[in-house]
């Protein structure tokens, strides 16, 4: 008998960590029954008017119009979305917080010596949700038409062109830093704390190009305020047709496309995920979402939340690799 009950005093911590296992698992699954049953904070770690902006305000209206409830944007700029992506990172993980991130969440680790979070444990991927090339604008005074004109010209004047970004690491940083490197440039790369702010001081003349998302340069183009020269994808745009890539126009190789996803603090429920990806899904599907993605010169995607992880793990071994060959690196 004493053996028996010595047995029974065993198992006991298995069984209560079993029965906590099963209270803690079906109180998520209530909990997700009424999710949502109030607002959600969607965090823009950047400033208003960039292409991480317009997506979040975009997509998260729709799935607020979906879920019957206001999904509100919480734009969080400075140093290169770190802010706004800490603050999402350290979250409460019940699925009323998220982040819309970009391709700068992938940089980040290889760029900085150190973050306040873990990239690879302190977030959960919910979903890719579009992917785009970058447009390479100049101001109308420089005396430049095409590629070929722009890379004479900056070989005229090394050191005196000033490129603008949303901070380092962003996309255009890197797309900028790329420009440099394959067609033998000297330029100073000027950061901000968003691509809205650097896109108005391009747009001022303060700088003189970009490498920025189309959503946000395409009207200062339409309006004879930006001349555009090229994408930095491998395919044209059927937005802008007439446009060459930059691997067309003699950067034989240049390939940079952005990208932006759906983040939830680590830790949150599965069944809240797959909610979240479901009203990511159901929002891409919409024609006017689709018609909308299509003029800014994006692609919906909507992977999975195992898809986007895989994709996401890829990248950040990617741009570790390409940081790493141009040498960048901010203490």
């Amino acid at each position: 008998m004493a053996n028996a009950n010595a047995i029974t005093f065993r198992r006991l911590p298995w069984i209560a960590a079993l029965c906590a296992c099963a209270s803690w698992n079906a109180a998520a699954q209530a909990a997700s029954t009424h999710y949502p049953n109030k607002p959600l904070r969607l965090i823009v770690p950047f400033a208003p008017g960039g292409s991480n902006d317009i997506m979040a305000r975009i997509i998260g209206q729709k799935i607020g119009e979906s879920v019957a409830q206001q999904v509100v944007i919480d734009n969080r700029g400075g140093a290169s979305g770190i802010i706004g992506t800490d603050l999402a990172a350290k979250a409460a993980p019940d699925g009323y917080t998220l982040l819309m991130m970009s391709l700068t969440l992938a940089v980040n680790p290889s760029l900085f010596k150190k973050l306040p979070y873990d990239t690879n444990k302190d977030l959960a991927p919910v979903s890719l949700v579009a992917s785009a090339p970058l447009i390479l604008v100049v101001h109308p005074a420089l005396p430049v038409k095409t590629v070929k004109d722009f890379v004479a010209h900056a070989k005229a004047n090394p050191g005196k062109l000033n490129f603008g970004s949303g901070g380092p690491g962003t996309t255009p940083h890197l797309a900028g830093e790329m420009l440099k490197s394959m067609a033998g440039l000297q330029m100073t790369h000027v950061p901000y704390k968003g691509g809205g702010p650097a896109l108005a001081d391009l747009v001022g003349g303060q700088l003189q190009l970009m490498l920025e998302n189309i959503p946000s340069t395409l009207p200062h183009v339409k309006s004879g305020r930006l001349r555009v020269l090229a994408l930095s994808g491998l395919k044209r745009s059927a937005l802008v047709p007439e446009v060459p890539t930059l691997d067309e126009a003699g950067l034989k190789g240049y390939d940079i496309v952005g990208w932006n996803g759906f983040f939830v603090p680590a830790g949150t429920a599965h069944v809240i995920v797959s909610k979240l990806h479901a009203e990511t899904l159901k929002a891409l599907a919409l024609p006017d979402i689709k018609d909308r993605l299509s003029g800014m010169g994006a692609e919906g995607v909507g992977n999975t939340p195992a898809e986007f992880a895989a994709f996401f793990k890829a990248e950040i071994a990617k741009w570790a690799q390409v940081v790493r060959s141009a040498g960048l690196r901010v203490e």
